[in-house]
């Protein structure tokens, strides 16, 4: 009796498996069914979400669906990183990351680090130049740190935010130079104002907030924290050309929720090359100047680490790093 009840519980189990893999094989034939969210950490009208809400389209185009760019701002990409982390693990939720995966998780403004979710691959990258007004005295990088010098704590360079990319670029240039300058951490909309304004000497910015002022003569770049030179701004030197060692890029791509099935993900990567090499994208990317470099998962999970280990140290040497954990 006991072996026919045992025989009977491992037949049902077996059916209920069967039917289980017939079923998310199904779904994941079919992926998608139905429309995504592609969750974006900055508001609307500014570079990262220009850049979203394009790739975003090009990627419905290819996979047949819409993927609706929805914008969740807040503690400098917490708020996104927070919901795309939470969310069902299905497919239909992602998160259009960047440099902030990193400034933000380790500045503490979540409990979880960047491997708490799951990614899909780079989409681009760009430098993040140094910036003064273009009537400005400094007529090169050297000026500047010279009279950064003479005037320890005088000058004054404006960011994104207090741990931001922006931030951590110009503490990373700064420091490589010697330069002791007041950082003020104006915003991402007041940024470039407070520049023309004359209520900041200078500021770093990612190029897609800077170029169009460059190219209209209002911004003079002085310096790039990059390896090497980028075709909009040839003509800008690099830090490291420059004999200082900073060397700090914005990068930009997808991420999802952790557990999210291998064949969903692949799907996914492959949508994302595809749309980022759409004739649109590409276009974007010249005008706006940032580089277009998909990279595959395992690839872009190294450059995380790599990256994650120089946040870290910016933000240990700063005082900064979990400095917001308990607030």
């Amino acid at each position: 009796m006991w072996k026919n009840k045992i025989k009977r519980v491992v037949l049902a189990a077996g059916v209920v498996a069967l039917v289980q893999a017939t079923s998310v094989g199904g779904v994941l034939a079919d992926y998608p069914e139905k429309s995504v969210q592609f969750i974006i950490p900055f508001g609307a009208g500014g570079g990262a979400d220009i850049e979203g809400r394009l790739l975003a389209k090009e990627m419905g185009k290819i996979l047949g669906v819409k993927f609706i760019p929805i914008n969740k701002v807040g503690g400098g990409g917490a708020v996104t990183y927070t919901y795309v982390k939470n969310a069902m693990p299905d497919g239909y939720t992602i998160g259009w990351n960047s440099t902030s995966i990193l400034t933000t998780t380790n500045i503490g403004n979540v409990p979880f680090k960047h491997d708490a979710m799951d990614h899909i691959g780079r989409v681009e990258w760009q430098p993040m130049p140094f910036a003064v007004k273009a009537s400005a005295r400094w007529k090169s990088f050297k000026d500047f740190v010279a009279e950064c010098k003479a005037k320890p704590g005088m000058l004054k360079v404006s960011n994104s935010g207090t741990g931001s990319a922006t931030h951590l670029a110009a503490l990373a240039l700064m420091g490589a130079a010697g330069c002791e300058v007041t950082h003020l951490p104006v915003g991402i909309k007041r940024r470039n104002a407070s520049v023309l304004s004359g209520e900041a000497d200078a500021m770093i910015a990612p190029l897609t907030g800077a170029v169009r002022l460059t190219k209209a003569g209002k911004l003079r770049l002085l310096a790039v924290p990059t390896a090497k030179r980028n075709a909009v701004i040839p003509d800008v030197p690099t830090a490291k050309e420059l004999g200082y060692d900073a060397v700090l890029d914005l990068f930009r791509g997808l991420s999802v929720p952790k557990g999210t099935p291998p064949a969903i993900k692949t799907k996914l990567a492959d949508a994302m090359a595809k749309a980022a090499q759409s004739e649109a994208f590409m276009a974007l990317a010249k005008k706006k100047g940032f580089t277009v470099d998909p990279l595959p998962v395992g690839r872009f999970e190294k450059l995380l680490r790599m990256e994650d280990a120089k946040v870290k140290g910016i933000m240990k040497s700063a005082g900064l790093y979990q400095a917001k954990a308990n607030k």
